[in-house]
C-alpha cells in the first residue's frame, strides 16, 4: 500500500494552530472528518485516536508522533497529517516537542496492514532531511508532495 491510496491533498494542513495534544487530536479528527469518504463523525474519530493515545505515547522522538486508532464499521484505512505552527508536548522519549503528526484510521480488524503502516511512517520519519523540509514546507500542497515523492521513491 502506498501514502498516495490513503492520504488526500485535502487531510493534509499546513501551520496548524493548538497548544495541547488533544488540541492537534482534536484538529486531526475534525479533518478526517470533514475530508472523509467515509460516514465517521469527528467525535468518533477523535474517541479512537485518544483511547490509543491513553495507552501511551504515540511520538516516535524528533518531533513527529504517529497518532492512530482503530474504528468500527469502516473498510478502509484513512491517513492524515498536519504541521503545527508551533511545537506541543506529547510525552516524546527524547522531550522533544512534536511538530509534525501522521494520523492513522484503520479499519477494527487490519492488524497487519496497521503494523506495516505504522513501521513504513516510522521508516519515513527517521529521515533528517525528510524531517527538515516538511517543518519549513510553506503550505499544505507542498507538505503532500513531499510526503508522496518520498514514498514512491523508497
Amino acid at each position: 500500500m502506498q501514502l498516495a491510496d490513503i492520504i488526500t491533498p485535502d487531510r493534509v494542513a499546513a501551520q496548524v494552530h493548538v497548544n495541547s495534544k488533544k488540541g492537534a487530536l482534536e484538529s486531526i479528527s475534525n479533518l478526517f472528518a470533514s475530508q472523509s469518504s467515509s460516514s465517521l463523525g469527528s467525535n468518533e474519530i477523535f474517541d479512537a485516536l485518544f483511547a490509543r493515545e491513553r495507552l501511551g505515547t504515540t511520538a516516535i522522538d524528533h518531533g513527529v508522533a504517529i497518532p492512530h486508532g482503530r474504528v468500527k464499521n469502516s473498510t478502509e484505512t484513512y491517513g492524515a497529517f498536519i504541521q503545527l505552527q508551533k511545537g506541543i508536548d506529547c510525552d516524546a522519549m527524547d522531550r522533544e516537542s512534536v511538530s509534525l503528526l501522521f494520523a492513522l484510521l484503520v479499519p477494527e480488524e487490519s492488524t497487519d496492514e496497521h503494523l506495516q503502516l505504522l513501521a513504513r511512517l516510522a521508516e519515513m520519519f527517521s529521515s533528517a532531511e525528510l524531517r527538515e523540509q516538511l517543518h519549513t514546507a510553506p503550505d499544505s500542497q507542498t507538505l503532500y508532495t513531499l510526503l508522496i515523492e518520498w514514498d514512491r521513491a523508497h
